[in-house]
């Protein structure tokens, strides 16, 4: 058995990063193998390692086992059992009582302490990893943030978030929060909004409590902080000063800082350089405007948290139709809901056509190919009569390639009819492209900068 379960790990090994099969594969280890009912069983250390190796390889495993034992093998986590603590000597007869009632009056502040950390954090519990959908536009993102749970202020600190509006990076920010507070709930946890930040220091300036003010974010656990892009408007050297502060406190005691942006530190305007420098010392990882695949599944999982029979053609409608990010889904998700309820219909396609009526007629003409076409030919400084010729210098097929990206992103059109506005070419060709600039993307964040600033200007 031991010996097939190695030959699963061997094949995983050529498929992942050796960071990857560190970080998530080597803690596994086989504990059995049912042969009567073809359960495999895997021990992990920790629920959070269990969650996320079901989530991100629990397929991918499957799949290798049934192979390797030659049956619809189904795979199972379970938590390896800690060693056991040796028992405390016996407590005298007569001494049982008072140790009792002072071990109660400990649990009971105990809890009363965690019930206020958790109230103090200003977390959102419903925002956790168990409601927060992964495909490819969040994966990478996700797993970092599972190790910063296993090892907060260790390995990834600080963990800057950064991507356009509604992609779930305060959800994210929350789940990873939420699950350190289960797994400790002693730890001093708080989450906030940037400009919350500068609210609280003009009051503590006001009501000269500035050493108070200081104290207390200096002796967090973790600070999860929001939006950092605004401490870059107006005149606020006084915040950054005085985040700059806090910020080197905790990360010389080893204490978390998770930060959220619109854009990677380097892009950040109107921030101190020390700054920027800090937010890169790090990891930074872009969170993408959610897939198709993803957008289906976050329609799906929506609606039945709502207990709303969602059909997969009408989720898949529906995601077609939005592409930008996760508000716009859920909000047009509630309108059709709303409008089934009122008027007591079944949730179809042609009721959801008519309750998004509106989204439809300002959709139908949202982004046309041709003006993708001018936009990145104005930002990369080439003719727009290069998107359909056959040229293939670099400073043109790149542009070019870019244009397809965004055709393909933002707007509804097919391969084919990509292929036809750019010169004719066939649907491979702008699939490659897409592919292309997909993971160039993932590996350049001075592209995925660029790619965010189109699609602004794009939208408007």
């Amino acid at each position: 058995m031991q010996s097939l379960w190695q030959s699963c790990l061997t094949e995983l090994k050529k498929e992942l990063t050796p960071q990857q099969f560190k970080a998530w594969i080597s803690p596994l280890s086989f504990i059995q193998f049912t042969v009567q009912d073809a359960v495999l069983v895997l021990g992990a250390p920790s629920r959070i390692k269990a969650d996320a190796c079901a989530r991100q390889f629990g397929e991918r495993l499957t799949v290798l086992a049934s192979d390797a034992w030659a049956l619809p093998v189904k795979l199972v986590f379970t938590i390896t059992p800690k060693t056991t603590t040796p028992k405390k000597p016996q407590t005298p007869v007569e001494s049982i009582d008072a140790q009792e009632k002072i071990e109660q009056m400990a649990v009971a502040a105990k809890k009363t302490k965690q019930a206020a950390n958790k109230i103090n954090s200003f977390l959102e519990k419903e925002l956790n990893f168990d409601s927060l959908v992964t495909g490819k536009a969040n994966q990478l993102a996700q797993m970092i943030g599972f190790e910063v749970v296993e090892q907060p202020g260790k390995k990834y600190n600080p963990f800057f978030i950064y991507g356009g509006v509604g992609v779930g990076k305060t959800h994210l920010m929350h789940a990873i929060g939420n699950a350190v507070l289960d797994k400790n709930p002693d730890a001093n946890v708080r989450y906030l909004f940037a400009n919350t930040y500068v609210t609280e220091l003009v009051k503590a300036y006001g009501s000269k409590s500035l050493d108070e003010f200081k104290e207390y974010y200096q002796n967090l656990d973790m600070l999860l902080i929001d939006d950092i892009q605004f401490f870059g408007d107006g005149d606020k050297k006084g915040t950054q000063a005085s985040f700059f502060e806090v910020f080197e406190t905790l990360i010389s005691a080893n204490k978390q800082i998770i930060i959220t942006s619109d854009r990677y530190p380097r892009a950040l305007e109107g921030i101190q350089e020390r700054l920027r420098s800090r937010f890169e010392s790090g990891i930074s990882i872009e969170i993408e405007p959610p897939e198709l695949e993803m957008r289906v599944g976050i329609l799906l999982k929506k609606a039945a948290q709502e207990n709303i029979d969602l059909h997969q053609d009408v989720a898949f409608y529906i995601a077609k139709l939005l592409r930008a990010n996760v508000r716009e889904l859920e909000g047009a998700l509630r309108k059709v809901i709303a409008y089934s309820k009122f008027h007591k219909q079944k949730i179809s396609i042609e009721t959801t056509k008519i309750a998004l009526k509106d989204l439809l007629s300002n959709t139908s003409t949202y982004i046309s190919i041709e003006a993708i076409q001018k936009a990145v030919a104005d930002f990369y400084k080439i003719k727009i009569i290069d998107m359909h010729s056959t040229r293939r210098p670099r400073n043109i097929a790149f542009p070019r390639q870019i244009a397809m990206y965004l055709s393909k992103e933002l707007t509804s059109k097919s391969l084919p009819e990509i292929g036809q506005n750019f010169g004719g070419r066939d649907h491979t060709t702008v699939l490659h492209a897409h592919r292309k600039i997909t993971e160039d993307k993932r590996q350049d964040q001075q592209l995925s900068h660029e790619l965010h600033l189109l699609e602004q200007i794009l939208k408007g």
